[in-house]
């Protein structure tokens, strides 16, 4: 018992020692506009899929199987990499970890904890974005090669990642 308490207590000293800019919740990391543009740019020999989402959005849910899938076929090549941007709130994140597990998602999930700047970030990633989602912008060595606001079957996301890969 007494080394339960004592692995409990490590963790959660732990957590505490991680940065403003991002905050590790059961594997979900909630961050910041500009920690997310710092993974994009890290993300160099890499085709990135980065899909903007929440569990709120009836065409993000919809759309999400068929991202497993695909991610699921590519998640082995070293030069794929798929990121689901969740816009829920902060507060929601529970209910986010529970999506998580209750639909088997296998992309790498970030929560993106900068609401209030959206109008700041959003024109960063797409001038053409106006707010909705889902949108999904694919990078090619951190450079944007495709931006599709709306939902995305299968069989298009498959194109763009065949043509770009």
């Amino acid at each position: 018992m007494k080394k339960i308490f004592s692995l409990a207590t490590l963790v959660s000293t732990m957590s505490l020692c991680f940065s403003q800019e991002q905050t590790i919740v059961n594997d979900v990391p909630m961050i910041k506009y500009e920690m997310l543009e710092k993974k994009i740019k890290e993300e160099k020999d890499v085709l990135l899929v980065l899909n903007f989402w929440s569990t709120t959005c009836a065409p993000c849910v919809k759309e999400l199987p068929d991202f497993m899938e695909v991610n699921n076929k590519y998640k082995d090549n070293p030069n794929f990499k798929m990121l689901l941007i969740s816009l829920d709130r902060p507060k929601d994140k529970e209910r986010v970890i529970q999506f998580i597990n209750n639909k088997n998602l296998t992309a790498e999930v970030i929560l993106l904890d900068d609401i209030k700047r959206m109008n700041t970030w959003i024109p960063q990633f797409e001038k053409k974005w106006d707010g909705n989602i889902p949108v999904t912008i694919v990078y090619k060595n951190s450079e944007k090669v495709h931006f599709n606001d709306g939902e995305m079957t299968k069989t298009e996301l498959e194109n763009i990642i065949t043509k770009n890969l």
